[in-house]
């Protein structure tokens, strides 16, 4: 089995061990899709393998290694990220499997990524936001208490 294949088999994998995920094959392609949106699309064909993710918090980031463009089709100006590998490349799997958590996290209901371990929205800041909204919540829940009495 060559390196992309191997590659193209563990990315696939990882996105499918997420909760309520399936493939579909539409273009001769896989798309990974939790509650029917896909959050990643792969393809191996003639040596060359491809796969697009949704990048909303590090597409920037993603942007600048050698193997990446923002994907075509005008989803790139929805923060879609494409990578591509070819030959004997040895795709950074690390880095991929955080670019699919971070798209599962884009595209699936709040409700089942709340089920998800915090681990990497921790890591990167994500939970921040939800604690802030709870402290804005009880400070306006204590101020119309007090106007009551």
């Amino acid at each position: 089995m060559t390196v992309l294949k191997k590659a193209f088999e563990h990315v696939r994998n990882f996105a499918l061990s997420y909760p309520e995920t399936r493939e579909d094959h539409p273009w001769g392609e896989s798309a990974i899709k939790v509650k029917g949106k896909t959050f990643v699309f792969m393809g191996l064909t003639e040596g060359k393998l491809g796969l697009s993710v949704k990048l909303p918090r590090s597409r920037e980031f993603a942007l600048d290694y050698p193997f990446t463009q923002p994907t075509r089709y005008g989803l790139g100006n929805s923060g879609w990220v494409s990578a591509s590998f070819k030959g004997k490349d040895n795709p950074p799997l690390d880095v991929l499997r955080a670019w699919v958590d971070e798209s599962f996290r884009a595209i699936a209901p709040k409700k089942l990524v709340a089920t998800l371990p915090d681990v990497t929205a921790r890591s990167s800041g994500a939970s921040q936001p939800a604690k802030k909204k709870r402290a804005v919540k009880k400070l306006a829940a204590k101020k119309r208490n007090a106007v009551r009495k």
